[in-house]
C-alpha cells in the first residue's frame, strides 16, 4: 500500500496510507521496518519512535492479505533516512529522578536550557513531577514509552504569563498570557514555548496537565491568582512538530497554539474526563497553516476548536487564522467535533476538514460567532468531506447567536430584530460539505441560524445520507447555544437568515418530514441524486 511521508526525526517518523477509507482502513494493514513487521494493523496516519540517527531504513505497508511470496520483504519498501542529531541528553543525568515524588522541574529545564541546536533532551520511563517547563528553539523533546511529564498541582509552583506589557517606548505592548481570546494573566503551561522555533516534541510518552490534581476544575469560572493554564502553549512559535504523544487531564484547553504558524500535530492522542470543564483537544487560535493528522480526541468541551480572538486583539494585534488542514482523525465524546469560534475576531479562513471519524459527539461541524466580533471576524472557506459521523446528535450547527462571555445573554447579543451593520457585526460566507455519512442522528441534521442583517453568506451540502435513531431513543434538546431556540427532536434541516442555500443529492431517512424548514432564505435551491 502506498503512503506519504509526513514527518521525520532523528529518532521518529510519521507517515499516511493512501487509501479512501476515514482514520483507519477497512482492512489490517501491516507496517515492516527493515523486513520486520514491527505493527499488524495500523491506521491512516503512524508513527514509529525509537529510530536512530542519520540511518536509512526501508519502510512496507502492507494490506489486508497481500502475498508476499516471491518477493524479498527485507529489501521491499520505500527508503527513508533519519535526521542527524548532535546529542542525546538524558534528564536522569541532570539529577531527575522520575518517581513521581521529587520536584524535577530544575533538573528538566536544566536539560532543556543545556540542549545544544539539532540535540534531543531525553526521558526514560518514569513519572517526572514538574511545574511548567519552557522550550527554546532547535530542539527535540523525546518522551520514550513509559515515561510520564507529571504536572504539579499547586498553583505556587507556576509562573505567571502577563496577559499584557507596555513596552518600554510606550508606544507597542507585549502580549504573552491569553484566556478565552482575551490578553490576560495566566499561568504558565506545562509545556510552554514563548517564540520558539524548529522544535521537535515526539515519543510513546504522556503529558499529564494535572487538571485532576489541586483545584483546576473547581469553579472554573472563578480567577484564582490568574486564569488556569493549558497543558501545552505555543506563543508566537513557528515550525513546531507534536508526534506521537498522549496529552491527558488538562487545566483547561489541552494544546493552544497561539499566533503561531507552521505547525503539524501528528497522531496525538489526547483525553480529558468528560465532565471536566473547558477542557478543548486542540485550539488553534490566529494560526497559520497548522495540519493535525491522525488525532484520536475525547474530552469535555471541543475536540478541535479554531479561534482568533476577541475584538481586541483583532483590533491591536490582528491576525487570521487560516489554512488549517484536519484529516484522518478520530474525534469522540465533545461538545463539537471540529468548532469553527467563537473567539473569531480576528478572522478564519481555508479550513479543510476530512477523512475523519466523529463518533458520540453532539455537534459535528459546529461554527459559532455573536455580535461584538467585530467586522472582521469573517469565516470564509470552511470544507467538510468525506467524513463518518456515529451517534452524533447534531451533525451541523451554525449559530450566530452564541450566548458567551458575560452579556451574552443580552439583548443586544440575542435579539432576533434587524440591527444596523456596524463595526461591530460579524460575517459567516462558505460552508461546503460533501460525501459525508450521518448514522444515528437524533435532534437536528442541520440548525443554522444567522443574524437578520448580516445573514449567512453560502451553505452547500451535497451528497450526504443520514439515518435517524428511533423516534423513542431520541431526546429533545436545544441544537445551538442560543436563547429563544426551543428544543428539538428528529428534526431535519432548519434554516433562518441565509442568504443561498444548495441541497444536492441530501438524504434524510428515518423522519416523516424532510422538508427544509427556512425562513427568511434568499436562495434555496434543492436537487435529488
Amino acid at each position: 500500500m502506498n503512503f506519504e511521508v509526513r514527518a521525520i526525526t532523528a529518532r521518529s517518523v510519521t507517515i499516511e496510507l493512501e487509501n479512501e477509507a476515514k482514520y483507519s482502513c477497512m482492512v489490517p494493514v501491516k507496517l515492516y521496518l527493515d523486513g520486520v513487521m514491527i505493527k499488524d494493523d495500523i491506521p491512516n496516519v503512524y508513527s514509529i519512535f525509537g529510530l536512530e540517527p542519520d540511518r536509512e531504513y526501508r519502510l512496507l505497508a502492507v494490506a489486508g492479505d497481500e502475498e508476499e511470496i516471491g518477493r524479498d520483504i527485507s529489501h521491499s519498501g520505500e527508503r527513508i533516512k533519519t535526521a542527524k542529531e548532535t546529542v542525546l541528553l538524558n534528564v536522569r543525568d541532570f539529577g531527575a529522578k522520575g518517581d513521581g515524588i521529587c520536584n524535577d522541574t530544575s533538573f528538566i529545564q536544566s536539560a532543556v536550557l543545556s540542549c545544544p541546536p539539532g540535540g534531543t533532551v531525553y526521558f526514560p520511563g518514569g513519572t517526572y513531577l514538574t511545574g511548567p517547563v519552557f522550550l527554546k528553539s532547535n530542539i527535540n523533546l523525546w518522551l520514550d514509552r513509559g515515561a510520564v511529564l507529571f504536572a504539579c498541582g499547586s498553583r505556587s509552583l507556576y509562573p505567571v504569563l502577563p496577559g499584557m506589557t507596555l513596552c518600554t517606548d510606550e508606544d507597542g505592548e507585549y502580549n504573552l498570557g491569553s484566556w478565552e481570546g482575551n490578553p490576560l494573566d495566566t499561568y504558565a503551561s506545562l509545556i510552554t514555548g514563548i517564540e520558539a522555533e524548529n522544535v521537535n516534541i515526539f515519543g510513546e510518552g504522556t503529558v499529564d496537565g494535572g487538571g485532576d490534581r489541586g483545584d483546576w476544575w473547581k469553579d472554573e469560572k472563578l480567577r484564582r491568582g490568574a486564569w488556569r493554564p493549558r497543558t501545552v502553549f505555543l506563543c508566537r512559535c513557528r515550525n513546531i512538530l507534536l508526534q506521537g504523544i498522549t496529552v491527558r487531564n488538562s487545566p483547561s484547553w489541552t494544546i493552544h497554539p497561539y499566533y503561531s504558524d507552521e505547525l503539524r500535530l501528528y497522531s496525538l492522542k489526547i483525553r480529558n474526563p468528560s465532565d471536566a470543564p473547558n477542557t478543548d483537544g486542540i485550539d488553534p487560535e490566529s494560526c497559520r497553516s497548522v495540519e493535525i493528522l491522525g488525532a484520536d480526541i475525547s474530552v469535555g468541551d471541543d475536540c478541535i476548536a479554531i479561534k482568533s480572538g476577541k475584538y481586541y486583539m483583532a483590533l491591536k494585534h490582528h491576525k487570521p487564522c487560516e489554512d488549517i488542514i484536519v484529516r484522518n482523525c478520530l474525534l469522540q465524546s465533545g461538545h463539537g467535533s471540529v468548532t469553527i469560534g467563537s473567539e473569531c475576531a480576528g478572522g478564519i479562513y481555508r479550513v479543510h476538514v476530512s477523512g475523519c471519524v466523529f463518533n458520540g459527539t453532539d455537534r459535528g461541524m459546529r461554527i459559532k460567532t455573536r455580535r461584538g466580533r467585530g467586522r472582521r471576524a469573517v469565516i470564509d472557506d470552511i470544507v467538510f468531506e468525506h467524513i463518518l459521523m456515529k451517534d452524533v446528535k447534531m451533525p451541523f450547527v451554525v449559530n450566530m447567536f452564541y450566548f458567551c462571555d458575560p452579556d451574552g445573554h443580552s439583548d443586544y447579543v440575542q435579539s432576533r430584530e434587524t440591527l444596523p451593520v456596524d463595526d461591530m457585526t460579524p460575517r459567516i460566507e462558505g460552508i461546503r460539505a460533501s460525501d459525508i455519512v450521518c448514522k444515528e442522528v437524533s435532534v437536528c441534521f442541520l440548525c443554522a441560524y444567522g443574524l437578520p442583517e448580516e445573514k449567512i453568506g453560502e451553505i452547500s451540502l451535497s451528497d450526504i445520507n443520514a439515518s435517524y435513531k428511533e423516534p423513542e431513543c431520541c431526546m429533545e434538546e436545544v441544537p445551538a447555544m442560543m436563547d429563544g431556540l426551543s428544543p428539538m427532536k428528529g428534526k431535519g434541516i432548519f434554516i433562518r437568515n441565509a442568504k443561498r442555500v444548495s441541497l444536492e443529492n441530501v438524504e434524510l431517512k428515518g423522519i416523516s418530514d424532510i422538508r427544509p424548514d427556512v425562513l427568511s432564505v434568499d436562495s434555496l435551491e434543492v436537487k435529488d441524486a
